[in-house]
């Protein structure tokens, strides 16, 4: 089997993305699995939901999955805009801890001191333009291979593969950290940062803070091994102990 290359958390990085993209090419490319989160926080989610456009278009061998904010802005996008109902109460898409504020920034639209959801949306139609909606509407829920499976946030432990829930894909956390013993299959997502990439035995985090100024993580996937990419090239996971 070919390598696979993951990407994790990009968070409107698209300096970022645009340097894990070289490495992966300087590393012989081939598919990659991106895990989502493309918006808020950083600087130009326009940028980067534009670049995996492209890169889809041109016939990549991409596969593009959706994060949690990826479906707070599509469903903001709605006519009329939905409330992802998971979120704690008090919090919404352009809370500061969120980052939809940035994310409509970078589409030329600043959010008004004093305007009504629906209307705020409807501006936002207007200059998000249609092949963006389009993408944030089609991506994946998950991916996987005869030993891999790919998401964003994690699994239901208890719940065989093919019956996950989206809200645990999008959203899960603790249930999932907490379980040390082996999945069907080794799980690689992202959602949660962690300081650097991280290989448990049963999970691979890519999440490595890039929505907080941190470097954005991507690995490869090759002949049963796991490989953080590095500036300097590959360099083994092996997993954390305790």
């Amino acid at each position: 089997m070919p390598p696979i290359y993951a990407v994790g958390d990009i968070h409107g990085q698209l300096g970022q993305l645009e340097h894990v993209l070289a490495l992966i090419d300087a590393d012989g490319g081939g598919q990659v699995v991106f895990l989502g989160d493309y918006v808020d926080r950083g600087p130009d989610s326009c940028g980067v939901i534009q670049t995996l456009v492209d890169g889809v278009t041109a016939g990549q061998d991409w596969i593009c999955l959706k994060g949690n904010h990826d479906r707070l802005m599509q469903w903001f996008l709605l006519d009329p805009p939905r409330h992802d109902p998971h979120l704690l109460i008090g919090f919404h898409w352009f809370h500061e801890r969120i980052g939809g504020i940035e994310t409509m920034q970078s589409y030329g639209l600043d959010l008004p001191e004093h305007i009504r959801l629906q209307d705020f949306s409807a501006s936002a139609r207007e200059v998000v333009p249609e092949p963006h909606i389009a993408f944030l509407e089609n991506l994946s829920l998950s991916h996987e291979t005869e030993t891999l499976f790919f998401c964003h946030a994690g699994i239901a432990p208890s719940v065989p593969l093919a019956h996950q829930r989206e809200e645990d894909l999008l959203w899960i956390r603790q249930p999932f950290h907490a379980v040390s013993e082996p999945h069907p299959k080794l799980i690689v997502h992202g959602h949660t940062p962690v300081d650097r990439a991280t290989h448990y035995g049963n999970r691979v985090n890519l999440d490595a803070g890039a929505g907080y100024g941190r470097p954005l993580a991507a690995a490869v996937f090759d002949d049963g091994e796991v490989f953080e990419l590095t500036d300097t090239g590959r360099v083994r996971m092996s997993p954390v102990i305790g």
